[in-house]
């Protein structure tokens, strides 16, 4: 019997797929590999921001356009007063990753990995505790 995901289980769901993509990539880059760039791993970086996003909003029945715009998809969800533990700025750096970097270089720095790494997890724990809290409250 096949599962349905509700749109918002498939968002997390998929933006734990691109951390895990990250995470192995970036294994991968500090081993030497030299078939990989970071535009590469900060793109699923992004990607993963993206959808952790989208899975919020989705979850709290908010309406959003189709893009690839952190700020914006932050924005939405600071109106609705939903308050997330993160750095704003240092989050929509990432966007220019959706476009950007797939198509040219951009300069990344080496060091500036960890601390995505870092901040995407807590974004990640952030918003999995505000829905699973609220799942337990409607039970």
């Amino acid at each position: 019997m096949v599962k349905y995901l509700k749109q918002y289980e498939l968002f997390f769901k998929k933006a734990g797929v691109d951390f895990k993509a990250a995470q192995n990539l970036y294994e991968d880059f500090q081993k030497g590999d030299s078939e990989l760039d970071l535009e590469v791993i900060f793109f699923h970086l992004q990607q993963t921001a993206e959808k952790l996003l989208k899975a919020l909003l989705s979850f709290m029945q908010i309406n959003f356009p189709k893009i690839h715009d952190l700020e914006e998809l932050l924005n939405l969800i600071r109106q609705k007063n939903i308050n997330l533990q993160t750095d704003d700025e240092k989050l929509t750096d990432l966007g220019d990753y959706a476009v950007e970097g797939r198509y040219s270089i951009l300069h990344d720095d080496f060091e500036d990995a960890n601390d995505y790494f870092i901040l995407i997890s807590r974004l990640k724990d952030d918003i999995e505790s505000i829905i699973f809290k609220s799942i337990s409250k409607k039970q």
